[in-house]
């Protein structure tokens, strides 16, 4: 029996030993932080007034409550945080890659289409203009060779009318004519010459006049028959040169006419010519705003696509410096909880009225 009471006690002892270790041993960690420290002055404090000990206790579950739903708050509104993080993480890439999109399709339109098409339509232009160019020179040309050849109409026509009074003249000559003397022969040769001299360059009129003054250089003026045959072979010549006339006149007339159809048709083409500028020209006006319109829009996504990438790099680095405050509220949210634990492990243990910090 006494046996059996020595070990008890001897238990007991040991127990409480024990024990006194494990509050020393809490004691010690909860004094290695400043919320342990505090605590510790608080139960030193509850336990120098003397207070129920249970009002200790509740007061520091009721702090363990809190901890508990600060934390939940706390995951709760990280939770919420990384949501909208994601989110607009999602978008913001999202419109990055539309505006990446845009400004390649836009710089596509414009490299493929929109400025060869400018090109094309300006080469229009300048292959229409230099028609135009080269209508007006055809066209000032046109009026100079007409003028010349006008200039040489009448000059022809009037060498052949003069050559016309000089037969005229050799004619009366020839009608006063009874008895002639050598120095009347003389002068109707002369008359004779001066008309081979005026339609010498008329080939066709040349051989004619050259025969007749063959003709009165070797006949008889006083005899009738000869006179008769150089009067016939005069007004022969005579007509000749009308005709000549006549048909150089004709051949004028119809080439004042040709001339003036000519400069029509090419008043035509030239308007022709201006009308295609014209619709080229409001062509390129359209291209230009077009492409002027579409540089615009490219260059506004561009930007677009600067900002978007950064506010994507301001959201992200934002996040991540939230990330590490959230970290490392939530740790010592996590150590606050374990130390009022232990404190309240401490305050629920037999005896802490020797508890000092």
């Amino acid at each position: 029996m006494k046996s059996i009471i020595l070990i008890a006690l001897i238990a007991i002892a040991f127990t409480a030993r024990v024990q006194e270790r494990n509050m020393a041993k809490v004691q010690a960690d909860l004094a290695k932080s400043t919320y342990g420290k505090a605590l510790l002055h608080l139960v030193e404090l509850h336990s120098m007034a003397g207070g129920p000990v249970q009002e200790l206790i509740d007061a520091i579950e009721e702090l363990i409550n809190d901890l508990e739903e600060e934390l939940e708050e706390l995951e709760f509104n990280f939770q919420v945080r990384t949501n909208e993080h994601n989110a607009l993480v999602v978008s913001l890439e999202q419109d990055i890659q539309d505006a990446v999109i845009d400004v390649n399709n836009t710089q596509d339109t414009l490299d493929n289409l929109l400025y060869p098409r400018r090109a094309q339509i300006q080469s229009k232009i300048d292959s229409v203009v230099g028609y135009q160019e080269e209508n007006r020179k055809n066209y000032d040309e046109a009026i100079l060779v007409r003028e010349q050849e006008h200039e040489a109409f009448e000059a022809q026509v009037a060498e052949l009318n003069d050559a016309t009074a000089s037969v005229d003249d050799a004619l009366a000559l020839l009608a006063s004519l009874t008895n002639p003397s050598l120095l009347q022969i003389r002068r109707f040769q002369n008359t004779l010459k001066n008309i081979e001299n005026k339609i010498k360059s008329r080939s066709r009129m040349a051989p004619m006049i050259k025969a007749l003054i063959n003709l009165a250089s070797n006949q008889n003026f006083s005899n009738q028959d000869v006179l008769k045959n150089i009067v016939d072979a005069l007004n022969e010549f005579r007509n000749a040169v009308v005709d000549q006339i006549n048909d150089l006149t004709a051949q004028e007339a119809q080439d004042v006419v040709d001339h003036e159809a000519y400069l029509e048709q090419l008043d035509d083409e030239y308007s022709e010519f201006q009308r295609q500028i014209n619709r080229a020209t409001v062509d390129l006006t359209a291209t230009n705003e077009k492409i002027d319109s579409m540089v615009e829009f490219r260059d506004q996504r561009a930007a677009d696509q600067k900002q978007y990438t950064a506010e994507l790099e301001l959201e992200n680095n934002t996040y991540a410096e939230e990330t590490d405050i959230y970290t490392n509220t939530k740790n010592e949210f996590t150590r606050e909880l374990g130390v009022s634990e232990q404190a309240l492990a401490l305050v629920k243990s037999v005896d802490f009225s020797n508890i000092q910090v």
